[in-house]
């Protein structure tokens, strides 16, 4: 018993583990909603750097009007640039980018170097040259430094740069070298990575992990078919490789510069390849990465591409190469959310008047049985780009009465004598406490003890959790509300971090579950709230309506007011707070919802693994709440 007991343990720790390096992990398979090309063009400056960008991974527009996004001769030695290959490294927001050095015009054997490049937006790069020649010794009979490419070497733990290289009369040869920790240089020696059997020259290599198992190579036999060959490994470094038998286009006419990526959110993978002869790009799609099949009918491209490549890209991402280089005619509007990248859920948002910027104070999602400890903070100009201002309150560091489930805060922002303070209540160990900063951003500073850890007289249900803290613009008093299978509501005194418990009261609402959010809006105090579990794809708000902030409550006929949507795939949409922005009538609804795509399908867990959406909350002219229609 003993030593089963030990193995449930280690599984869980293993499950847990599973659950903390997903949230920790910048970018969520989940959150990559488009596709970056990285390619070069045909023709009178051709050869130069250029951006295009897609939502699907089968229709693309070039930015820039099909103008290079750098300028080759200040960024390249030969005044040329080609064979762009992108990659996004392992920290999730570090892009690495490198292409050849070179102008066919001087000739096939005239280039000897590659420069790298490296981004951490996508728009503002850095660019270093190497070349090969002049940094190694024995390169003097060096013709031709063709396709480099970045891959993470997990079993080195640096990112190795590989590429083909042509000595005197011998054959293209594949080399690799691994990177500096900046990219900005190679900082080993070159070493041959492929050993073909037949011993012929091959270029172009392009190397995929798949499944996290085998590394797959696509590479061109140059000058002996002049095709698409594969060959797999278990270790970059090791020599060992399976040549598979054939060629993998799907042509028979001559193609080089292949690229292999995988669809966002699919399990199918796309390889593509440049048809150069032709002037034509073929794109073809497998589920194994072996068997292929041409999708050159389902693919657009308002340019013509020559050797690139792809990678997946977010929202935020899409946004800042639109607002860099403009949006292309005919391209899509992109979904507007969820509004962060990320797993997160019970969404708290106000104005700061004091920095004119919206804060957004999520629950940080994504853990095991809703065992997160830490709470961050989000902040927008504009309510559609928003910057990650960091961990704020981390309950195992700075609460010793709750050590983790923090969950569902609420904040107010309150002015004294130009002087700004800043109320955070938060849920944590199952009760309710209060931290306080002169920031928005924080840090918070716990007042020390819980606020609520109690139940209240006359209930014996439910949960003390989901505060909301609401200042009612009538009387000037400021109320504290919680609770799950009850509502309770408290006056709190001036210093914030108190109550006037004689003022405390309960009361029920039709279907409530939990999560009360109390806003004002002309004479009408409003208490929208959550149905059902947060596990359940029913998840959903509805509303209450009353002359005071306490109660009594009127009920619409129609209470029910935000609800899943399975066309769009949206399910468990709830636990919400409401903005108006300032010196308007317009409100917002913000809340969470199961993560899209594969939430649905994730059972028990999808109540853990949520994201935050925005939508527009509109009113009836009696007052009344229309429905909200989610949007992607």
């Amino acid at each position: 018993m003993k030593k089963i007991n030990t193995l449930c343990l280690l599984f869980m720790l293993l499950l847990c583990g599973t659950q903390l390096s997903a949230q920790d992990h910048k970018v969520l398979e989940k959150d990559l909603t488009g596709y970056l090309f990285t390619y070069f063009g045909g023709g009178e400056n051709g050869e130069a750097i250029r951006f295009a960008i897609s939502l699907d991974g089968y229709n693309y527009f070039a930015l820039n009007d099909n103008e290079p996004v750098f300028d080759s001769k200040q960024i390249s030695s030969a005044g040329g640039l080609r064979d762009p290959h992108i990659l996004r490294a392992e920290d999730g927001k570090t892009f690495y980018m490198v292409a050849t050095d070179m102008m066919a015009s001087k000739g096939w054997d005239s280039n000897r170097a590659m420069v790298l490049l490296k981004s951490t937006d996508l728009v503002n790069w850095s660019s270093n040259i190497v070349n090969i020649q002049q940094k190694y010794r024995g390169q003097e009979d060096l013709k031709r430094v063709w396709a480099p490419q970045t891959i993470y070497d997990k079993e080195a733990d640096k990112y190795m740069i590989y590429w083909s290289m042509k000595h005197g009369d011998g054959p293209d040869i594949i080399y690799y070298a691994y990177a500096n920790k900046d990219f900005t240089d190679l900082e080993t020696e070159p070493k041959q990575l492929f050993f073909p059997k037949d011993g012929k020259p091959c270029i172009d290599g392009d190397i995929i992990h798949y499944q996290d198992s085998l590394y797959y190579m696509f590479y061109k036999t140059e000058g002996h078919g002049d095709g698409i060959k594969l060959a797999t490994t278990t270790s970059l470094t090791s020599g060992q490789w399976n040549e598979k038998e054939g060629y993998k286009q799907q042509t028979r006419e001559s193609v080089e510069g292949s690229s292999v990526f995988k669809l966002n959110n699919s399990d199918t993978y796309i390889l593509m390849y440049d048809v150069y002869r032709k002037k034509e790009f073929h794109f073809t799609k497998s589920d194994d990465l072996e068997n292929f099949t041409t999708i050159d009918q389902e693919i657009s491209m308002d340019f013509k591409p020559r050797h690139g490549s792809i990678v997946s890209v977010t929202n935020e991402e899409l946004r800042r190469l639109i607002d860099k280089w403009g949006k292309p005619a005919g391209l899509p509007d992109i979904n507007k959310n969820p509004i962060i990248t990320g797993y997160y859920a019970d969404p708290e948002i106000i104005y700061s008047q004091r920095d004119k910027k919206y804060y957004l104070y999520p629950t940080s999602d994504g853990f095991l049985e809703w065992s997160g400890h830490y709470f961050k903070t989000f902040s927008s100009e504009n309510l559609v780009n928003w910057k990650d201002e960091g961990i704020i309150l981390d309950l195992a560091k700075d609460v010793p009465w709750a050590r983790e489930k923090a969950w569902a805060p609420c904040i107010i922002e309150k002015e004294e004598d130009g002087a700004y303070k800043y109320y955070y209540y938060y849920t944590g160990a199952g009760k309710i406490g209060v931290a306080v900063s002169d920031e928005p951003t924080g840090p918070f500073v716990d007042s020390g003890a819980p606020l609520v850890d109690w139940k209240p007289e006359g209930i014996n249900r439910g949960a003390e959790i989901d505060p909301d803290i609401f200042h009612d613009p009538v009387s000037g008093k400021d109320y504290l509300y919680w609770g799950n299978g009850y509502v309770a509501v408290v006056e709190l005194n001036d210093d914030m971090v108190s109550m006037k418990k004689e003022t405390l009261q309960t009361f029920s609402l039709p279907h409530f579950r939990e999560a009360v959010e109390v806003f004002y809006r002309n004479g009408i105090y409003y208490f929208l709230y959550s149905e059902n579990d947060t596990r359940s794809e029913d998840y959903r708000v509805r509303y209450a309506m009353s002359k005071s902030p306490t109660g009594p409550m009127e009920i619409p006929e129609d209470n029910l007011i935000l609800v899943k949507d399975v066309e769009k795939g949206i399910y468990g949409t709830g636990h919400n707070s409401v903005l108006q922005i300032p010196k308007t009538d317009e409100w917002h609804i913000v809340y969470h919802r199961f993560s899209r795509p594969n939430g649905i399908d994730m059972g028990r867990a999808a109540g853990y693994h949520r994201e935050v959406c925005i939508d527009r909350l509109q009113f009836n002219a009696d007052g009344t709440i229309k429905k909200v229609v989610p949007t992607l």
